[in-house]
């Protein structure tokens, strides 16, 4: 089974590539995916969605109560409530997007992450940079840069879909 983490620098186009992988991808897919929340064109936090339900909590914003990364504060139930049951269906693909501080203030997700990433299951995950050595030897760690999002995009379509 493949297991595949993407990193870059923020802006690289991480999630970007999660997405429009899935428009090809045809198999039964579950997880989450993370958006930003913007006000009057800044962000203000971080909204987290379940691929299959349509799902969606805020993880984490500037006006919440919580654990701090940066200017944000993460709510960990909504992300819980969230990512656990998105990540505990039966799926031939679970996509985690993302891997990084905020989601890892969670015991229970970190948990759920190690649980798939050692596992017989094919798993597409974002990873933030700093994380890359703690999870580096569960999969294979592409790191993306905007100038080569093509082939990073080609060599991850061809990675799940060249094995149907």
């Amino acid at each position: 089974m493949r297991k595949i983490l993407i990193t870059g620098m923020p802006g690289s186009g991480k999630s970007r590539l999660i997405k429009e992988f899935l428009k090809f991808y045809s198999g039964r897919v579950t997880g989450i995916l993370t958006e930003e929340i913007r006000e009057n064109g800044k962000r203000v936090g971080f909204k987290i969605r379940d691929i299959q339900t349509g799902r969606e909590k805020v993880l984490a914003h500037i006006n919440f109560e919580g654990p701090q990364v940066s200017k944000y504060h993460v709510d960990i139930n909504s992300l819980e409530e969230v990512a656990i049951p998105a990540l505990s269906r039966e799926a031939d693909l679970y996509v985690i997007d993302e891997i990084g501080r905020m989601e890892l203030f969670s015991e229970k997700f970190e948990e759920k992450v190690k649980e798939l990433l050692t596992s017989k299951k094919d798993v597409l995950a974002t990873l933030h940079r700093n994380y890359v050595d703690k999870y580096k030897n569960f999969g294979e760690v592409i790191i993306l840069e905007k100038k080569y999002w093509d082939k990073v995009f080609k060599k991850v379509l061809e990675a799940f879909l060249g094995r149907k």
